[in-house]
This record gives structure tokens, sequence and C-alpha cells, in this order.
């Protein structure tokens, strides 16, 4: 696509280039009118000409009137052909797409958009967090760009392209590839790149699990073990299975679970959770929390002392919730 466009700028200037040189050595005239008398012969403008032509001048006119014709001819063909094979509307849309890639910050590089990739994706786009898809499948492309999501296409473990993502501004990368080999790789190069970035990773193995953490991932989930253990746990304790559902799914306008970091500066440092006002200035319930490099707390008593770095597990419902950054902040 790119490449059409060009040959359309080359053509044009070209004509353009050669009348203005043209006019400029045969008839001696200066730069502007020589560039004037161009563009009033290709554009059949009409005007008078700038000076008396000689026959040289005027065998040279001919020339450029019947080559500046055929450039526009061919221009009009290949511009008509890429609006006919609809590559116009999805260079517009890349050109576009790379304009929003580099403005994400703080946002996800998800790789590859398999089974587990479409379904991660949907999940941050219901959420409304900011993300990138890697996938280099031409028929996964196509589906993605029919869906209106970012991506780019290339490989997961090639580093320009991880660049090109933004790893080094994004918050944290998916990584769904199911190859054992592709997914360390991915996981190494993107703990280089940015030492920083949260990586999820998917292990179909317990092996699998152990070298995706020993390469740098943050957590690891199987998703064949999540399901099987989802699946028992539904089939013993059905109703407290779905009642966690709506919580972390969000699906229920009535409940919802958050988890909020404690920043630097935050009302919070110093307060226990008794006194905190969560519960009663909110109505948000604590229902755990994570101190940072320890395990998590659950069910932390009313004197558990909020320190800077702890992350707090909230349930509520949405309108409570969406008050709870704002609080902790102040």
């Amino acid at each position: 696509m790119g490449k059409r466009f060009r040959e359309i700028i080359f053509v044009l200037t070209s004509v353009l280039l050669v009348g203005t040189v043209g006019y400029w050595v045969i008839e001696g005239w200066d730069f502007l009118d020589s560039l004037y008398m161009t563009l009033i012969t290709l554009t059949t403008i009409g005007f008078g000409e700038v000076h008396q032509l000689s026959v040289k001048g005027k065998i040279f006119t001919i020339l450029l009137v019947v080559f500046g014709v055929a450039g526009a001819a061919y221009s009009i063909r290949i511009l008509g052909q890429m609006m006919l094979e609809g590559q116009l509307s999805k260079y517009l849309g890349r050109r576009m797409m790379e304009k929003q890639l580099k403005k994400l910050n703080n946002h996800y590089i998800v790789c590859g958009y398999g089974r587990v990739g479409e379904t991660v994706c949907q999940e941050l786009k219901r959420n409304h967090v900011p993300f990138v898809v890697i996938e280099r499948s031409t028929e996964l492309l196509e589906q993605m760009e029919n869906s209106g999501i970012t991506f780019i296409s290339g490989s997961c473990d090639d580093d320009e392209v991880l660049k090109a993502a933004g790893i080094t501004r994004a918050k944290g990368l998916i990584n769904t590839i199911a190859n054992e080999a592709d997914a360390v790789y991915v996981t190494l190069s993107a703990k280089q790149l940015n030492p920083d970035l949260f990586i999820m990773a998917r292990a179909d193995s317990p092996g699998a699990r152990i070298k995706l953490l020993r390469a740098g991932a943050t957590k690891v989930i199987s998703p064949q073990i999540y399901a099987g253990i989802r699946m028992a746990q539904t089939s013993i304790r059905p109703n407290v299975v779905d009642f966690m559902s709506l919580a972390a799914d969000g699906a229920h306008d009535g409940l919802k679970i958050e988890e909020v970091a404690i920043k630097k500066g935050s009302r919070l440092v110093g307060a226990t959770l008794k006194n905190s006002g969560i519960r009663s200035k909110l109505g948000i319930t604590v229902i755990g929390a994570k101190k940072r490099g320890l395990e998590m707390y659950y069910n932390p008593p009313p004197d558990f002392l909020i320190e800077e770095g702890d992350t707090l597990i909230l349930i509520g419902n949405s309108s409570q919730l969406e008050k709870i950054e704002e609080y902790t902040s102040t």
C-alpha cells in the first residue's frame, strides 16, 4: 500500500521537476516563473504564458502536457484500484492505528490472539483497559482489524516489534503463547527491555510454569488446570462460584471486586482499617490485603495497619468503588 503511494508521489513530483528545470534551461526563466508555467500547464488552468515561448519551448510544452496527462492518468488508475480493493481505507486505518500506538502509555501488550488471547482482549476491552496485540497470522490480523482492535503485525520474540508496541511505556505483558520455548523467550526479551514490567504468562505444563517463573514472569496460569478447578468447584459449591464470578467479572451492577494500591502521600498511610473510613464512609468491605513482598492477608482485622505499597482487595457496588481511587489518593 505504502509502495503505491510512493509511486504516485514519485511520478507527479518527477513531472513537476522536469517541467520546472526544462523551462529554466530552455527559456532561461527564473525558478518561480518556470515552476508557475509548469503548474498552469499541467493543471490546464488556462492562464496566459508567463513569457513568450520559443519554438523549443513550445515543443517542450507539448511534451510536458503529454507526459503530464499520462502521469495523472496513471495516478488516478492506481488510486482507483486502491479504492476498489478497499486498500485505501485499510491504509488510512493503519495510519490512525500507528498514531494510537504512539499515544499508548501504561497499557498492556497481549502476545498472541488465539482462543486465550481473544478472551483476554475482550476482558480488557470490557474494563476499558488500553492494550495492543502482537500477532503474525494474516487471518487473525484481519479479524482484529474488523473488530477495531489495535495490533502490530509481527513476532512477539522480536525486540523491535516489542519496542514498537511501547514495551518501555507498558504496564504489563500478557503472554498467551502455547509453545513453551517461544513463551520463555518472549518473557526473557520483555523482562530485558523493561525490568519492572508485570508479566502474566500461560503454561500448559508444570515444567513450563517453573521455566516461565525463572525467566521473569510475575504470574503464571495454566488454562487447563484453572478450568478443571473451576469445574470441580462449580459442581461442589455452585452458588459460591456464581457469587464470586459475578463479583470478579463485574457483570452485576450491584457487586464488584476491585483492588487499590496505596501510594505515597495517600491519606490512608498510617491508618488502620477501622479508622480509615473505607467501611464507615464509603460502605466498602476490605476482604483482603497484601503487603509488598509478603503473602495475602485474608479478611484482615480492624487494627490492620495500612502502609505505603500495600494493596487492598475490596468488595462493593460499582458506584461505591468508583470513589475509592480518589478517596485513597488524597
